[in-house]
């Protein structure tokens, strides 16, 4: 699995499992697979409720708003987790770099790869380029990857549901 310049897909993945969460551990694992990632793990029996653990855990870093205390909270889960980077290459990947030591367990891996990729997200776009969404009652995750760093909502549908409010409030005005 690459992490990207701005650890776009770590964070987007954990978006996803966020705002959509899966199933069953065979679910979270297909979610991964379709997202890039290339690696299996053998499957644990409490996978499903650690990587739960993971996604709760990362959205303490969605929801705080003090830059500082993000940065605390991002630091001190990445030290459960991230090691030092290293060159490995396998899977037909070709030569990348891994921020975790070579444990097998999903949830290990996803601990790493999610709180890494976050910081990389966030110390290359901004720290506020991650949050929630602002289309009341919606609560998904918002990573905003465009160029202007301005994106509020999770998707075309909360936009112009925000929009009709908006116009519908100065037209009732």
């Amino acid at each position: 699995m690459h992490l990207n310049p701005y650890g776009e897909y770590a964070v987007l993945l954990a978006a996803s499992l966020a705002n959509e969460w899966p199933a069953d551990r065979a679910a979270i694992e297909e979610r991964t697979l379709s997202m890039g990632m290339t690696m299996v793990f053998p499957p644990e029996s409490d996978d499903h409720e650690r990587v739960r653990e993971v996604i709760d855990d990362w959205l303490e870093i969605v929801d705080e708003d003090d830059p500082a205390e993000r940065a605390r909270i991002l630091n001190d889960q990445m030290a459960e987790a991230a090691a030092y980077p290293r060159l490995t290459n396998h899977d037909g990947e070709g030569w990348h770099l891994h921020y975790r030591d070579d444990v097998a367990s999903l949830p290990f891996v996803l601990r790493a790869i999610i709180t890494v990729g976050t910081s990389l997200h966030l110390v290359t776009r901004g720290m506020d380029r991650l949050g929630r969404c602002e289309a009341s009652p919606c609560t998904n995750v918002v990573v905003d990857i465009t160029r202007n760093g301005r994106q509020r909502f999770c998707s075309v549908r909360c936009a112009n549901r925000a929009a009709v409010r908006r116009h519908r409030a100065r037209a009732s005005a």
